[in-house]
């Protein structure tokens, strides 16, 4: 008995040092994987991590697309050279009457007849100037679709953003689960030495790890994956493993009225602004066909020498078209029909403009109405539970895989607040691209 007696006295010794090494580590732990309840999550980052300004800067430096449509406004500023320029004048010179077969051979100018004549097309009715306008207001429009450009391939340079903290943070949440994961096996394992478990529920928790290893791979995955896309949209050649973004993840808890974002895209979405001045562009349009269905003069000067009798003359002239049947009739009609489709087109524009902003609205606030609860109330419940069955595990209160299933539910909540903050960053990104300007960080 006294054998046994020690033996007993061993075991509970073994065991009350395996739960003392739990009782210390497990509030260490405990701090470490708890996410704050509120405000924004730092990430770990390279030292050369990108913020999301320097992303942005890059961006409009580098990416092709946009220097494509940077070339594009440079086009329309070359066509406005174009459409300034005035009709060249004409020049004709002439000579007539040589004698190469006459009397005298030797004097084969000697009756020569020179002409010289200058032409100059006069155009009526602004006709040049109503061109250049034409061509401005394409500059403008080119510069709007740029713009508008800006605004659409900003909202993909953010949603890539967005993905890769997304990823990064949940990366930092399945290492920490496996590193926690492998902690309590190691504890496991002294308490089978220590003859306080059966081997069966080792051999059943190193199964379960297999997840936490799979959750951990498919992360590290995620986190290459979004990083590659941003550098295709920055054209960088940055190694991925080189490659970092840092930012707060996080959400802002301020959303502004609905009107108050109305306005604003109205004032400032430059596809809106673009459709306004095609419909400006078509009204010069229908003017300048009016004006080409005017007459233009040419003026004409003439002079010419006569050698017989020997006589110089000069004259001048005016010809003018006679403008009977065609009068640009069909491109009057045209560019009147285009000036109804055009505001017809500005009016669906800015119906677009509020679905847009009515859409993204209420994603934004959907997506609030669903981080406030985690942030005012189950994060800490979760936080609770977790730490009330670690303190009943460690005094046998609770067995051990209550005390991973309270982990892991913790874990789940964890990961669904990640998941909502990455949603509601989109949903933020989806704000800013239906007002044209950042409005949510």
């Amino acid at each position: 008995m006294t054998l046994v007696g020690g033996r007993l006295l061993r075991k509970n010794r073994t065991m009350l040092a395996g739960g003392l090494l739990l009782a210390l580590s497990a509030p260490a732990l405990l701090s470490q994987l708890t996410a704050p309840p509120a405000g924004s999550i730092q990430i770990p980052s390279l030292p050369n991590a990108l913020s999301w300004q320097e992303v942005q800067d890059r961006f409009k430096a580098s990416n092709p697309t946009l220097k494509a449509g940077a070339l594009n406004i440079n086009e329309s500023r070359a066509q406005e050279i174009t459409a300034h320029l005035r009709p060249n004048p004409t020049f004709n010179a002439q000579m007539d009457q040589a004698t190469l077969f006459d009397s005298n051979p030797y004097q084969p100018l000697h009756e020569a007849y020179p002409n010289i004549t200058f032409n100059y097309l006069h155009e009526r009715d602004h006709k040049r100037e109503l061109r250049t306008d034409s061509a401005r207001q394409g500059t403008a429009i080119a510069i709007s679709n740029q713009g508008d450009l800006l605004r659409t391939l900003n909202y993909s340079l953010r949603a890539a953003f967005v993905q890769t903290l997304q990823a990064k943070a949940i990366l930092a949440l399945t290492s920490e689960n496996l590193k926690f994961y492998d902690h309590v096996l190691d504890l496991s394992r002294n308490r089978l030495q220590a003859g306080d478990i059966a081997q069966v529920d080792l051999d059943r928790l190193e199964l379960g790890r297999v997840q936490y290893e799979q959750d951990n791979e498919t992360a590290d995955v995620n986190v290459r994956t979004a990083k590659i896309q941003l550098l295709q949209l920055l054209n960088d050649r940055t190694p991925v493993d080189q490659f970092d973004v840092t930012g707060a993840y996080g959400f802002s808890n301020v959303l502004q009225p609905l009107d108050q974002y109305h306005q604003t895209a109205l004032a400032g979405r430059p596809d809106l602004q673009a459709a306004v001045q095609t419909v400006a562009k078509a009204q010069i349009d229908h003017s300048l066909a009016i004006a080409n269905g005017s007459t233009d003069p040419t003026f004409g000067f003439d002079a010419a020498h006569q050698p017989n009798p020997l006589n110089s003359y000069i004259g001048v002239s005016v010809n003018l078209p006679l403008r009977i049947f065609d009068r640009n009739q069909g491109e009057k009609q045209r560019t009147l029909v285009d000036i109804d489709l055009q505001q017809q087109q500005a009016e669906a524009a800015r119906a677009s403009v509020f679905s847009d902003v009515d859409s993204a609205y209420v994603t934004v606030d959907s997506q609030l109405k669903l981080l406030r609860p985690y942030r005012d109330k189950y994060l800490q419940q979760a936080i609770n539970v977790r730490e009330t069955i670690s303190f009943s595990y460690q005094h046998g209160g609770a067995s051990l895989l209550d005390f991973l299933q309270a982990q892991s539910d913790y874990r789940s909540v964890q990961l669904g607040y990640l998941n909502l903050v990455g949603a509601y960053l989109t949903a933020a990104a989806q704000m800013n691209e239906a007002v044209g300007q950042e409005v949510l960080p």
